[in-house]
């Protein structure tokens, strides 16, 4: 194989390919990244037997040599950060890789390309097709709610519901739970069964990482037991998470009496940033009081001081006081622009709040005993 490649966007490319391979592994194959040299461009794959990428790479690629190298992830890393060469020629021989730019050469040793695990083409028949902003918007607003750490795994991951044109992702950790909802094209009569269709939070983030700029729009097949994603230049392979979700449709409030009060990200975020000043990681809870036109931030740790905030809102009901984890709300907050309109539904002190966009996304928190 030989190839002559711009180093910058290889590098870009070996690097989102490079965030599957794990640091240690008892395979220490899986270390690397294989590059396929063919007409046209370079193919990289990489997988740690749970997730698979296949990244094809045709800009700035002169392919002299056909052929396949193993190219060990941290090094090559490195090597495509730090030189300053901005073309590269990547070859190989008896003894391995070499790398040589204008003013850098490199040698690595090279293992047998044949022996690295095939990473997965798509080639489904039934898939849905989602719009590229909403794919992003349905992972960068739910991931975040996941619980990577939990003895629950299904909690470990992104539900998704896939069916005609409702598309829906899900993450929740228990205490709090963020839905975003959309409309995207079924082919094939392509549809999710029941609530196996759990994404780990890893690889949804690097399909969502994967989905490039001048991508319109992703495919995503669903299968028994993984899925797949494929953009413009790459397919992205899942194992699923084992176990069934939740009924997070329980979860989400379905009230007559509750209060809708419309509020704006910007001015509740700058005043709960200024309200959490005085917590800390035992002391997280916040006290929202609605009341008189008026919501009452107010925080109290003994070692650290008190805070009380407030911002007009329009709200005349009966006085209601929300005890909520501030860490909770800020990360509604951080998904979305400073400018969006939401509703912020209320009923009491010991029901959940309820968080809503006009453009499908829901969040709901789970209130904080009081007596913290």
């Amino acid at each position: 194989m030989k190839i002559h490649v711009e180093r910058e966007p290889l590098a870009a490319a070996f690097q989102l390919a490079a965030g599957v391979a794990p640091a240690r592994s008892p395979k220490e194959i899986l270390q690397n990244v294989k590059m396929t040299a063919g007409e046209g461009g370079v193919t990289l794959t990489a997988t740690d037997m749970e997730v698979g990428i296949r990244l094809e790479v045709h800009e700035g690629v002169e392919v002299e040599q056909e052929g396949s190298a193993l190219l060990p992830v941290a090094r090559t890393n490195a090597i495509l950060r730090e030189s300053s060469d901005p073309q590269l020629v990547i070859e190989t021989d008896q003894s391995g890789v070499k790398i040589t730019g204008s003013r850098s050469k490199f040698r690595l040793p090279g293992a047998n390309p044949e022996e690295f695990p095939r990473v997965v083409a798509f080639e489904e028949a039934s898939y849905h097709e989602i719009p590229k902003r909403l794919f992003r918007e349905m992972v960068r607003r739910t991931v975040f709610a996941t619980d990577a750490e939990s003895s629950r795994y299904a909690l470990g991951g992104v539900l998704l519901e896939l069916e005609g044109e409702r598309v829906l992702a899900v993450g929740t950790d228990g205490r709090r739970l963020a839905r975003m909802e959309g409309k995207g094209e079924a082919f094939g009569e392509h549809q999710t069964t029941g609530a196996n269709t759990i994404v780990p939070t890893r690889a949804i983030q690097l399909m969502e990482r994967a989905v490039g700029d001048a991508d319109e729009a992703v495919q995503v097949a669903a299968r028994a037991n993984d899925l797949l994603l494929r953009t413009s230049r790459a397919t992205i392979y899942s194992r699923l998470v084992e176990g069934r979700y939740p009924n997070w449709r329980q979860v989400f409030p379905q009230r007559e009496s509750a209060s809708q009060i419309d509020m704006t990200v910007g001015p509740l975020f700058a005043a709960l940033r200024q309200a959490s000043i005085v917590t800390d990681h035992e002391s997280r809870g916040i006290d929202f009081t609605f009341a008189d036109g008026t919501l009452k931030l107010e925080a109290n740790t003994a070692e650290i001081g008190e805070s009380q905030v407030e911002m007009p809102i329009a709200y005349d009901g009966e006085p209601v006081t929300l005890t909520m984890d501030h860490r909770f709300l800020a990360d509604f907050c951080k998904v979305l622009d400073n400018e969006t309109n939401f509703i912020f539904e209320i009923e009491s002190s010991s029901t959940p709040a309820l968080l809503m966009t006009d453009d499908g996304y829901g969040y709901v928190i789970m209130p904080m005993a009081r007596d913290r």
